[in-house]
């Protein structure tokens, strides 16, 4: 039995009126996630604890098998295990995005204006992250190049007191009480200020700007982590498991578990992803020996993040036809039987352009079962409407390997 967990990165959301009063999952033409969620089982999932924020670490975690309130340690962390980066005990890691804020002279009054810096290019936030480390990196301190705008900071031995906000929650919004606060936030805005000053006028910028694109012209921390310990996915549940993603969360995620995390040119993440490129990945993977595939696909959650509620609706269909019905075709003609798990991680909604933690939909297909319910479809209201809720990500996943130890 092959296991493949399709997971499309904060696709749930609510309803728009420019939608007809539907979700975007909705009014997405998806004819064959249909035909899946008419032959298998729906329903809704909480993928994030009440006592914790409903982060995409803290959702992936617990739809991989790790119950996040034991397992989870941080966001950064995982990222900087994908890239490469070996941390010690005491060293503590946080997110650096390269992000675009308004020019006033008050720190305090300058707006988000994007958290992504335009979807900055990975070659592009290499040499800015470069230049950067040149000017402002000490014994404790180091940056580190990751992929588009999101980057790493290190601090060794360093101050976990502090708060911090990600700012794709302020997209728009002043600044204002989200900077850096706590005994270490003067050391983080100070940071932040030195980086404005080396950015303002970098070669990266000015080309960007004549381009019409939006300047990285500053950098901004969240996602503080200390090193991470996740028990092995084979030994918790017998399976040989490999990811697929463009985000080093997810990367992390998995080696950190043992599996094994592969690396597909042309991902990014986006709506502008190389999904044909994933999917053949995912193919490759199940008919090498891999038993358990997680498919990370995040383009409906920068959709989200970005209000772009038309890209949402795309990214959905895109899914489907690029990645969802091959996949399954190719699993059909292969012999392999199969059980397919496709759900968000967390709802992004367009309308507030940040993640929020009500139940997502899920539907879970199995070969080997004989279902025809023609009149279930795949959303947010049929999910609803199906009577089936898991309290928690821990019982599905353990529902859908038919295996215990989340």
């Amino acid at each position: 039995m092959k296991y493949i967990v399709i997971l499309t990165d904060g696709m749930a959301d609510g309803t728009y009126e420019e939608l007809n009063g539907k979700t975007p999952l909705e009014a997405a033409q998806i004819p064959f996630l249909d035909r899946l969620a008419a032959g298998g089982e729906i329903g809704l999932v909480t993928t994030v604890p009440e006592s914790m924020s409903p982060g995409s670490d803290v959702a992936n975690l617990a739809i991989i098998g790790y119950d996040p309130v034991r397992y989870h340690n941080g966001r950064s962390s995982l990222e900087a295990v994908s890239m490469g980066i070996a941390l010690g005990d005491e060293d503590i890691t946080f997110r650096c995005n390269l992000v675009t804020l308004s020019g006033e002279a008050d720190p305090r009054q300058r707006t988000m204006l994007d958290y992504s810096a335009g979807e900055i290019s990975t070659q592009e936030s290499a040499i800015l992250m470069r230049d950067l480390g040149e000017r402002l990196n000490s014994e404790e301190i180091r940056f580190y190049p990751g992929i588009s705008y999101r980057n790493l900071l290190v601090w060794q031995g360093g101050c976990g007191e502090v708060s911090l906000t990600p700012p794709h929650d302020i997209s728009g919004r002043v600044v204002d009480g989200y900077l850096p606060e706590g005994p270490c936030g003067e050391m983080f805005r100070n940071l932040m200020e030195a980086s404005r000053e080396i950015l303002a006028d970098h070669p990266v910028n000015r080309e960007r700007i004549r381009r019409g694109l939006a300047p990285a012209n500053s950098v901004w921390f969240w996602g503080m982590a200390r090193k991470p310990r996740l028990d092995s996915f084979r030994d918790k549940y017998g399976l040989n498991g490999a990811v697929i993603s463009a985000v080093d969360l997810i990367k992390g995620i998995g080696i950190s578990a043992g599996m094994r995390s592969i690396d597909v040119e042309g991902a990014t993440g986006t709506i502008h992803t190389n999904f044909t490129g994933k999917m053949q990945a995912a193919v490759e993977a199940l008919d090498s020996g891999s038993d358990y595939l997680y498919l990370h696909l995040e383009a409906p959650d920068e959709c989200g993040h970005q209000g772009d509620l038309a890209g949402k609706v795309l990214s959905i269909e895109l899914i489907e036809q690029k990645v969802v019905e091959p996949l399954c075709r190719w699993l059909d003609g292969s012999g392999h039987p199969y059980r397919m798990l496709i759900l968000p991680d967390h709802p992004t909604p367009v309308r507030i352009r940040t993640h929020t933690r009500e139940p997502v939909p899920f539907v879970l297909y199995d070969s080997t079962v004989s279902r025809n319910r023609p009149e279930q479809t795949y959303s947010e209201g049929a999910a609803a409407a199906s009577g089936t809720h898991f309290p928690g990500a821990c019982a599905l996943v353990e529902h859908f390997l038919g295996r215990t130890g989340c």
